[in-house]
């Protein structure tokens, strides 16, 4: 039996059906509330999957993954408030269509939208993912070593604030990595007596520190504002009108958010924002757009949600993570001991294509959960906070100390949450930290074995035409902006015309 095919048997176990279904349900749930958002509600599961077959875990954090993702729409549309950052575009024409007295038609529209460009990704996933892994599988050491360090160079955008500060915080996340055991020389680095600290810092607490008990430190100091709910009698399907005003749009978000997702350390949140650009670009009517006009809609969540699928290409193909939901998906999988790569499609081929047709289904399910379940979870939102962040602080130490047990890990988590906190009140973003603490360790050791291949002669490494070429790339992501602001300075008449245009 062919892997596609194999892969889809495996959704045949009810068990795992209704493991989907309760995911799909809490990821509709955690996206609904205001300050959660997929990467969190991955994070703090994360613990709680680590006793399932691999299968079951990395398809439950998908799901969580794509529902969250579509669940922000919710709240964006009726409270003004995105539930996710991905969602931010949707409140551009989602609440004014509300105050219409039409929340129940944008829903809908953001139900459709959400499927079709969920679905289209993930077929586009079945399709890239095997080649680019096909193409990797060639690769040595030295080529890892490279690609890792072009993911790395990526947070310079990933963090969405300043470029200087995400590097800052992803190689503070790089440092964390060297804490622990060094695999060549078995010297303990970094441990100050600790045996804990042997393995190093585990992935799993500061996942959980720096997402979720960061975001409670963050929400515990907007307890004050109030929001305006908007009522809604029903969803209901969009009209022929609708659909033949946005399938244009719905096609071009689709394509755009996958192009986006696929690209290391972008994400849904950018892909959104293209999308609605450029739904509002090629529109016909561009001044309804911000009033409540359908395409707006459309364009960002069939651009936020096809990023999901985008985004799991190079994390599963390379094990470079797309998005920052998709890196707590990648510690989940070397967790369980799987190793993100072209292998995976070699040696665990069937367990790839399960993936694959779990999210496909999960895309489908909240196409059903969006239309008759969306005014429930809309009441999610009158849930007071003063309830709800003591709740996720417990869920928190609870998922940190499920992992082995340990107190420690439960210290470690605290900390991150500390540390996270003031990272983004002092304008950093915790993703770099996050990524670089995932891709450290594998940097490091990829550059050990090239180290070992190339008889300790690192510059072999430039003389490799794809280490090469993954090198100057990475060269690029860092120093592109800073080389177009200095040529705009130098021709400013380059700079006027661009402006101009």
């Amino acid at each position: 039996m062919s892997p596609l095919f194999a892969g889809l048997a495996t959704l045949a176990d009810p068990a795992l059906i209704a493991l989907l279904i309760a995911a799909t349900l809490a990821g509709v749930l955690i996206g609904a509330l205001p300050g959660l958002n997929a990467t969190t509600g991955a994070a703090l599961l994360l613990p709680f999957t680590l006793t399932m077959e691999p299968v079951a875990a990395i398809a439950i954090l998908a799901a969580i993954y794509c529902s969250a993702t579509f669940a922000g729409a919710i709240t964006a549309i009726l409270i003004n408030t995105p539930g996710t950052s991905a969602s931010a575009t949707t409140c551009l024409d989602g609440y004014p269509m509300a105050l219409r007295g039409e929340a129940g038609r944008a829903l809908g529209l953001a139900v459709v939208a959400s499927t079709l460009g969920g679905v289209f990704s993930v077929i586009c996933l079945m399709i890239a993912a095997p080649l680019l892994a096909r193409l990797a599988y060639n690769f040595s050491p030295p080529e890892y070593f490279a690609l890792t360090l072009f993911g790395l160079s990526m947070l310079v955008s990933i963090g969405g604030g300043s470029p200087i500060k995400n590097l800052i915080a992803g190689a503070a996340g790089v440092l964390l990595a060297t804490v622990g055991t060094d695999l060549l020389t078995s010297v303990k680095r970094f441990t100050f007596g600790y045996p804990e600290l042997s393995d190093g810092i585990g992935f799993v607490p500061v996942m959980i520190g720096v997402f979720g008990i960061s975001e409670l430190l963050i929400q515990a100091g907007r307890i004050s504002l109030e929001r305006k709910t908007i009522t809604m009698k029903a969803v209901k399907l969009p009209s022929k009108e609708d659909y033949r005003r946005v399938w244009k749009t719905i096609l071009r978000s689709s394509g755009i958010g996958t192009f986006i997702g696929i690209l290391p350390a972008e994400g849904a949140t950018v892909a959104s924002m293209i999308g609605y650009n450029e739904a509002r670009r090629w529109s016909k009517t561009p001044q309804e757009f911000g009033k409540g006009a359908p395409e707006g809609i459309a364009a960002s969540e069939a651009a936020n949600n096809s990023a999901t699928g985008g985004a799991m290409v190079p994390t599963l193909a390379l094990g470079i993570p797309g998005s920052p939901t998709a890196a707590v998906i990648l510690a989940g999988l070397l967790v369980h001991g799987l190793r993100p790569g072209p292998t995976m499609f070699t040696d665990q081929a069937n367990f790839a294509f399960a993936i694959f047709w779990s999210m496909l289904l999960v895309n489908l399910m909240f196409l059903v959960i969006g239309l008759y379940g969306a005014k429930a979870f809309a009441r999610v939102t009158l849930i007071p906070v003063q309830l709800l962040w003591p709740c996720v602080f417990m869920f928190s130490i609870v998922g940190a100390y499920a992992l082995d047990q340990s107190l420690f890990d439960v210290y470690t988590a605290l900390v991150a949450g500390i540390i996270g906190y003031f990272m983004r009140l002092y304008g950093f973003s915790v993703v770099p930290l996050a990524i670089g603490l995932l891709l450290g360790g594998i940097l490091e050791q990829r550059l050990g074995q090239s180290m070992v291949m190339l008889d300790e002669k690192w510059w072999l490494i430039v003389t490799r035409p794809l280490s090469l070429l993954f090198l100057v790339f990475t060269a690029l992501a860092l120093f592109a902006a800073p080389l177009r602001a200095l040529f705009q300075r130098l021709h400013p008449s380059q700079r006027n015309r661009s402006n101009t245009t």
